[in-house]
């Protein structure tokens, strides 16, 4: 079942910046749904639009049955939205954040002090509770944002960059909370990111976006495999003669005097054999290194340079300009 449906969703912001370009989406309950993609590409507007903050100008969006327009009251309540930019309040302290968030959705207090308690334990911060916000880390900031957006037990969370700004352990800590949070709660996660590996580790399906529009989408072994190709790179002494050896595949190249590169659709299928090639012919190798298609081949492919070359630096400020004033 869909718990998010959107057919033909646009957004053109004053002075015809579009900044989403008719994405469709259809989202299955108790997915992790990743929408990877540069910065200005549109996942903060596409989020915004589906969170009720501002309107499309086109298009429909669908949330659990309601429309993101005409039902906005009830899209609200039954969704969670942690933003970019932090929003708890360093001069409270950790579990009066939660309760003043709560008290918004006009949750009992003694209510509302459980579901806090319920969250604080589940990304370790219960033991920090009572200290001002200010005296958090980063990393402990970001947690508590993240479960604000959860004090309400809503069916949907929406996460904008959610490890921005973090170091690298840290984001990883954070990937554990967010998968935790699902397996938990069974919510449905919809998650704007630019971090390749993020979007690999948590996601069950990404949508890559760039310039407004959807270009690609599947799962992460799906993207990977319409890469198509596993790159071997092999050093040995005699590069010529191992060449004959290699009459069965394409794409070879030299990276220098001795590193012969190629590839193949399935390594773990290939390499076996060539190993037996190699000792026939009595040949030696120094080196052998391979490496499996990724989310970073996969987005270079839909969202590469060539797509850049015509857009400057000042065109790119300028879009951004006219977007953060239309908002």
């Amino acid at each position: 079942m869909d718990i998010i449906h959107v057919e033909n969703l646009v957004k053109i912001y004053k002075g015809g910046i579009r900044a989403v370009d008719s994405i469709n989406l259809n989202i299955k309950k108790g997915e992790i749904y990743g929408f990877l993609g540069p910065n200005g590409a549109g996942k903060t507007t596409t989020v915004k639009m589906l969170t009720t903050m501002i309107k499309p100008t086109s298009g429909n969006a669908i949330i659990n049955g309601l429309d993101v327009i005409k039902d906005q009251a009830k899209v609200r309540k039954m969704i969670g939205l942690v933003p970019q930019d932090l929003s708890v309040d360093d001069d409270l302290k950790g579990i009066e954040n939660l309760e003043l968030q709560a008290s918004f959705y006009g949750i009992p207090k003694d209510d509302a002090r459980e579901r806090a308690n319920e969250l604080l334990k589940l990304v370790d911060l219960y033991e920090a509770k009572d200290r001002y916000v200010s005296t958090y880390s980063g990393g402990m900031r970001k947690r508590l944002d993240l479960i604000t957006g959860l004090i309400h037990n809503p069916e949907i969370l929406f996460l904008d960059e959610p490890t921005l700004g973090l170091d690298v352990q840290t984001r990883a800590k954070m990937w554990d909370y967010i998968s935790k949070l699902r397996k938990e709660y069974g919510i449905t996660i919809f998650l704007t990111t630019h971090y390749l590996e993020e979007a690999d580790s948590l996601c069950d399906r990404i949508g890559i976006i760039d310039h407004g529009k959807i270009v690609v989408e599947g799962s992460p072994s799906e993207l990977k495999a319409k890469v198509g190709f596993d790159v071997v790179d092999i050093v040995v002494d005699n590069p010529e003669l191992f060449k004959n050896i290699l009459n069965d595949v394409s794409d070879i190249s030299m990276m220098d005097n001795k590193t012969i590169r190629f590839k193949v659709p399935e390594s773990e299928v290939y390499l076996p054999k060539l190993f037996q090639k190699i000792y026939e012919n009595r040949l030696k190798i120094q080196r052998i290194r391979v490496e499996k298609p990724s989310l970073d081949s996969v987005f270079i492919k839909y969202t590469g340079k060539e797509m850049r070359e015509h857009e400057s630096e000042e065109e790119i400020m300028r879009t951004m300009r006219a977007i953060r004033r239309a908002r």
